[in-house]
């Protein structure tokens, strides 16, 4: 991995790099769990610009290797956008900053979230390693690893969601309809533990509260009119 490195070297820029492995996903989960926390911290996060969530994004950790393409990842303290074409891939030399957060959904077809991966993320030094396998039936669904002397040590859950303090986030699963689906998702939390909204339940959300006030606002028209005052004269 390089971090430090000399410009003179020519290492490749993303310009230069595949943004993906090329290897379609074959379950839909892995695009929408990943971009659904992504449209969360667009909101929560909107007035921030030190941040940058990938979805199924190449990370370009050694110039002597393919890339590696997580689900998704979240780097705190580089530029949310590097100019209107966004970006291409994550390539470390060039980003300085190794992701925080990756995760990685399950599927039928493993392919090596628990084996070379989990080594790959540990070597690049990734805190935190997630693991989501909606299949199970009798392990925990969501596992949650962080990086101790180079080794990804399963934290012990007491429970969802799991705090990450140095994003500041919970993490955890719950039931919620989300792009129309309803299903298990998972969801960003504040340190109380509550849930921040999806883009459309905000909208809900919303749209409630305008018609609550609008509910209100007949109300009091209709006590006007009763006390034989018009209220369109006011």
């Amino acid at each position: 991995m390089l971090l430090n490195y000399n410009p003179r070297h020519c290492l490749p820029s993303a310009e230069d790099l595949p943004d993906s492995d090329d290897i379609p996903v074959d379950n839909q989960l892995q695009h929408l769990i990943p971009g659904l926390l992504e449209a969360i911290l667009a909101l929560i996060w909107s007035m921030r610009m030190d941040w940058f969530f990938g979805v199924d994004m190449g990370i370009y950790y050694d110039p002597d290797e393919d890339a590696i393409v997580p689900d998704g990842f979240l780097s705190i303290g580089v530029p949310r956008v590097i100019d209107e074409d966004l970006r291409l891939s994550y390539v470390l030399w060039e980003e300085q900053k190794v992701p925080l957060f990756v995760l990685e959904v399950v599927s039928k077809t493993r392919r090596g979230e628990y084996t070379h991966k989990k080594k790959k993320y540990a070597k690049m030094g990734v805190l935190y390693y997630v693991i989501y396998n909606p299949l199970r039936k009798r392990k925990p669904r969501l596992e949650v690893y962080q990086l101790e002397n180079q080794e990804y040590i399963l934290q012990k859950q007491q429970g969802e969601p799991v705090w990450l303090p140095e994003l500041e986030l919970g993490i955890g699963k719950q039931q919620g309809t989300y792009q129309g689906i309803t299903r298990e998702w998972l969801y960003w939390y504040d340190r109380q533990g509550k849930r921040y909204l999806s883009p459309e339940e905000l909208i809900q959300e919303q749209q409630n509260q305008f018609q609550v006030a609008q509910q209100r606002v007949d109300l009091l028209e209709e006590r006007l009119r009763n006390l034989g005052i018009d209220p369109d004269d006011l």
